[in-house]
C-alpha cells in the first residue's frame, strides 16, 4: 500500500477502493481469487468508481504467465495499470514494459518454489531430528497435549505453542485389540464387526466434535485399515506420508491453473524420527508384521488407489441414500450412469441401521422428473405458489439453527471443563495430566467456535417476497437451460440451486429439496429403481 501511494500521490491520485486476497496463493489465477475476480468484473462497469489500478508489488500479484492473461482485459476496457517498477502506467505497446512484467512473473514463481523447498526441508529436519509434532489431528488412541511456548520467538510472541501426543487411556487398548486380532487372522470387516457388536465407539463417535459429518454408528473397514497402517503407534513421529501435487484443473483450458491433490508417498519417502517421541502403543516388530500381512493380501499402507472420475455425473454430491443418509456414489454400467450406496460392504452390520446390500438407482430415471419439477416450480404460472412456499419456509427452524445451538452447547461444555480442570490444578493435581486435559478441552472449544462462525455465515436475513421473486426469476433462466445442458453443465446448475436429493429404496421415490438463499422448497416424485 505504501509503494502504491508513493507512486500515485505525486500525480494527484488517491486510493478509492482496495482489492486484497488475504490467504490466497499467488499461483491461483485471478479468475479464481475472490477479490481479484471482483476487480476483473469491476473493469466491465463504466461506473466502476475508479480511473486506474495501481499494484504496489507486481511479484505478489502476478505469477508465471498471469500478467499476459490479465493485462489484455485492462487494455480492452481502457483502465491503466500502474506499477512502481515502470514508474507509471504500463504501455500495452511497449515491449520493454511487457518484458519487465514477464520477468516479475518468473521471479514470483521462482520465489514460491524456493520457499516451498526451504519449508519442506525444515519440516523434514524437525520431524527426523527433533521428532516434533507438525500439526493435524491426533491418531485414534492419542490426544494432544501442550508442550509449552513455540521455540521460534516470533511465533511464541503470537501465542503459538508446541503440541505433542499423549496416550488416550480410554481407546488406546482398542488399538492394541485391532492389531492383536489382525495378527491372529481376523479380517478387516470381522474386526469392525466385533468392535461394533461390543459397543466400542468408532473414531468418529469417540471424537464427534471433529467428525460432525459422520454418523459414528459403526466401525468401517477403512477405519480399521487406517489404524493398522499408521506407523506413529510405534512411538516415533512419521512425516511425509502424503504429498500435495498440483494438477491442471482443466487440461483443455490451462489458464484456469492448477488444483492441489493429496497423494500417498511410497514408504521409502517417509521421514521417521530418530528416537521415540511419544508413548508407544504397538511394538515396532508387531507393526512391521502387520504390514507384511497387509501386503500379502494385496493392500498395504497408502496402497489404496481411487481412479479419477472420468465420466461427469450430473447428480454428483447431490444424491443421498435415504437409509443411511450418506452420499451415493456414481457408477457406470454398460455406459449408463447409476448411483449406489454399499453401506454394508464398508461398515459393520452390527449397527442400528437395517441397510440393503446394495442401494442403486439410474441417473436417467431421475433427471427428467427433476428437470420438469424445477421448470414447473420456477415457471410464471407456478411462481406465486413457489414464492409463498419459500417465504413460509424462512419462518421454520432450519439445519443452520440446529448447527448454531450445537456449537454453542459444545462451547459451554468446553468452558465448564476448562473451569473444572483449572480448579483441579489450583487444588494440587498433577500439572502434566491436567495440562493435557486443558489442551484437549481448548481444542474442542476452538473447533466449536469455528463451527459457530461457519454456521453464522450460513444464516441469512429474512428476504421479502419481492427479493425472492427477483431471485427466482433469475433462476428461471437456469431452469430453461437444463433441457439442453450437458451432464457437467447440469451438475454446475444443480449446485447453483443447492439441490439435495434423497432416494428411498423401499418406495422407489426421490425427494428433491432446493435451497435458494435461506429458503427451501421440496417435492416427492416417484422413480423406477431397485435395491
Amino acid at each position: 500500500m505504501t509503494r502504491a501511494k508513493a507512486l500515485i500521490e505525486p500525480h494527484g491520485g488517491e486510493i478509492v477502493a482496495e482489492y486484497f486476497d488475504a490467504g490466497q496463493s499467488r499461483a491461483v489465477p485471478w479468475q479464481r481469487r475472490p477479490r481479484a475476480n471482483d476487480l476483473l468484473q469491476a473493469l466491465k462497469d463504466p461506473n466502476r468508481g475508479f480511473e486506474a489500478v495501481v499494484i504496489g508489488e507486481p511479484q505478489r500479484a502476478f505469477y508465471g504467465n498471469q500478467f499476459g492473461l490479465v493485462f489484455p482485459l485492462f487494455a480492452h476496457y481502457g483502465v491503466p495499470l500502474w506499477v512502481p517498477e515502470i514508474g507509471g502506467p504500463i504501455d500495452p505497446n511497449n515491449e520493454a514494459h511487457d518484458l519487465i512484467m514477464s520477468v516479475f512473473g518468473g521471479m514470483s514463481k521462482g520465489e514460491r518454489n524456493r520457499v516451498k523447498i526451504r519449508v519442506r526441508a525444515a519440516m523434514a529436519a524437525q520431524a527426523q531430528v527433533e521428532g516434533r509434532f507438525l500439526g493435524g489431528r491426533p491418531p485414534y488412541g492419542y490426544r494432544l497435549i501442550d508442550l509449552g511456548p513455540h521455540p521460534n520467538p516470533a511465533k511464541a510472541a503470537d501465542g503459538r505453542r508446541l503440541h505433542g501426543l499423549a496416550l488416550d487411556e480410554q481407546v488406546a487398548p482398542v488399538v492394541v485389540r485391532i492389531f492383536t486380532e489382525f495378527l491372529h487372522g481376523s479380517g478387516l470387516f470381522a474386526i469392525a464387526e466385533g468392535l461394533t457388536r461390543d459397543g466400542v465407539p468408532s473414531p468418529s463417535a469417540h471424537d464427534p466434535a471433529r467428525n460432525s459429518h459422520r454418523t459414528g454408528r459403526a466401525w468401517s473397514k477403512g477405519a480399521v485399515r487406517a489404524i493398522l497402517t499408521n506407523p506413529r503407534y510405534t512411538g516415533r513421529q512419521v512425516w511425509n506420508r502424503q504429498r500435495k501435487d498440483e494438477v491442471l484443473l482443466d487440461v483443455e483450458d490451462v489458464s484456469l491453473g492448477h488444483t492441489t491433490k493429496l497423494r500417498w508417498n511410497p514408504q521409502d519417502k517417509w521421514i521417521w524420527s530418530e528416537q521415540s517421541v511419544h508413548p508407544e502403543i504397538i511394538e515396532t516388530e508387531t507393526f512391521t508384521h502387520a504390514q507384511q500381512l497387509l501386503a500379502g493380501r494385496g493392500r498395504g499402507p497408502g496402497d489404496e488407489k481411487r481412479p479419477r472420475t472420468r465420466r461427469p455425473y450430473a447428480l454428483r454430491g447431490a444424491l443421498y441414500c435415504g437409509v443411511c443418509n450418506r452420499k451415493m456414489q456414481g457408477h457406470t454400467v454398460r455406459n449408463d450412469a447409476y448411483y449406489r450406496c454399499r453401506y454394508p460392504q464398508e461398515y459393520a452390520l452390527a449397527n442400528t441401521i437395517r441397510h440393503p446390500a446394495n442401494v442403486f438407482v439410474r441417473e436417467d430415471i431421475i433427471l427428467p422428473a427433476l428437470d420438469r419439477w424445477i421448470a414447473r416450480a420456477l415457471a410464471p404460472p407456478q411462481l406465486s405458489d413457489t414464492l409463498q412456499a419459500m417465504a413460509a419456509a424462512q419462518a421454520s427452524p432450519s439445519s443452520d439453527d440446529l448447527a448454531v445451538s450445537q456449537a454453542r452447547r459444545a462451547i459451554d461444555e468446553s468452558n465448564t471443563k476448562l473451569a473444572r480442570y483449572r480448579a483441579a490444578l489450583d487444588a494440587g493435581a498433577d500439572p502434566v495430566v491436567v495440562t493435557g486435559w486443558i489442551a484437549q478441552a481448548q481444542a474442542e472449544k476452538t473447533t466449536a467456535e469455528r463451527k459457530l462462525r461457519e454456521a453464522r455465515k450460513e444464516e441469512e436475513r429474512t428476504l421479502t417476497r419481492e427479493e425472492i421473486s427477483t431471485m427466482v426469476e433469475t433462476l428461471g433462466d437456469v431452469a430453461s437451460a437444463l433441457a439442453e445442458a450437458e451432464p457437467a453443465e447440469k451438475a454446475d446448475l444443480y449446485r447453483q440451486l443447492n439441490l439435495r436429493l434423497t432416494y428411498q429404496p423401499t418406495t422407489s421415490t426421490v425427494r428433491a429439496d432446493m435451497k435458494i438463499s435461506a429458503t427451501y422448497c421440496g417435492v416427492m416424485d416417484r422413480v423406477r429403481g431397485g435395491t
